[in-house]
């Protein structure tokens, strides 16, 4: 392994977390192509149905050497890979592909990520993670298959990390519990930034199922849709052993929305992907099934409910990026 696989493995990972999430049911993935030392283009998956990493690397790594072909209005996965395969003339045999997992080897909503790059003929393609989907693995055999130089295994502890919200919803169910707070863990009134919100109802947008405790409830009387992205408002459970609500209220009245109120936890294995939004109480009745905290530190100082010392939790940081001036960190528990 070359000293410089790292490096470019990182930048990959660093730009699929953006989008952890928001890639559902499909994982998180990255991708940095480089020619001859010179990076060419750092991208990631984005959304389910869109183009994969690989994909995007590809055309951008591109349109950076012939930045007024026509590919640069080719938004069509299928039209993508058929275009590159036909007009590549060997741009890709010096180059060098990073991707965090293995690169799809089936034709589904997209075509085989495997293939384009098997008919591109790249220098080496370095891989993180192999595929744990086997309806789409098999990629490193079809590109061993053109003898193209294969590396696995580049920091696959951290390219783990980043699929593992995939595995957990694709063998059960992934519980992540999002909370806002300030630098000295205030988590009363308004936190976030408008930027944070519409990052949360993106979130929202995608989740099968969100939990939020009764308490919260009845004394913010909150919507909890997805209405800063237009998005689809998700079905909520309330979290209450007591069963009454004023029905008045915004959160009942979203249209084709579900909303349960129970005290059983286990109805949450009945979903792939939830949310839980709240504050420490939840958050300490539930580490139990945590799979990751989703922690959003706005950069300002606050009088405020903060922690509560009978909670004693201890957590691995995942990784950490930005949403504007607030961080965000992913958290997994010890």
């Amino acid at each position: 392994m070359k000293i410089d696989d790292n490096f470019y493995m990182k930048l990959a990972i660093d730009e699929a977390w953006k989008y952890q999430f928001l890639t559902y049911p499909n994982p998180a993935v990255g991708c940095v192509v480089v020619k001859n030392g010179e990076i060419l283009s750092i991208e990631a998956h984005k959304e389910a149905g869109l183009a994969h990493a690989e994909v995007n690397a590809l055309k951008t790594a591109y349109l950076k050497k012939y930045p007024n072909d026509v590919l640069k209005i080719k938004n069509d996965t299928f039209d993508i890979h058929e275009y590159l395969i036909k007009n590549h003339n060997g741009f890709f045999n010096d180059c060098e592909v990073y991707v965090t997992l293995e690169p799809c080897n089936h034709v589904g909503k997209t075509p085989s990520c495997a293939n384009l790059i098997k008919e591109l003929k790249p220098k080496r393609v370095i891989i993180a993670h192999e595929d744990t989907n086997k309806a789409a693995s098999g990629g490193c055999d079809t590109l061993k298959s053109a003898n193209i130089d294969i590396s696995l295994d580049c920091m696959k502890k951290e390219a783990y990390d980043l699929l593992y919200p995939f595995i957990k919803w694709t063998s059960g169910t992934f519980i992540f519990y999002k909370m806002a707070q300030t630098l000295n863990g205030s988590i009363d009134g308004q936190i976030s930034s408008n930027q944070a919100k519409a990052y949360v109802h993106s979130l929202r947008d995608k989740i099968d199922l969100m939990l939020i405790g009764g308490n919260t409830v009845r004394t913010d009387k909150p919507t909890l849709d997805a209405r800063f992205i237009a998005g689809r408002a998700p079905n909520v459970m309330i979290y209450s052993k007591n069963k009454i609500f004023d029905k008045k209220i915004p959160l009942f009245h979203i249209p084709n929305r579900e909303v349960i109120i129970s005290d059983d936890l286990f109805k949450l294995l009945d979903y792939k992907f939830v949310m839980v939004e709240g504050v420490y109480k939840l958050m300490d009745v539930l580490k139990e099934r945590l799979d990751f905290i989703v922690l959003l530190v706005s950069p300002k100082i606050r009088n405020g409910v903060n922690v509560l010392n009978e909670i004693d939790i201890d957590f691995e940081i995942v990784h950490e990026n930005y949403i504007g001036d607030e961080k965000i960190i992913f958290l997994k528990l010890k």
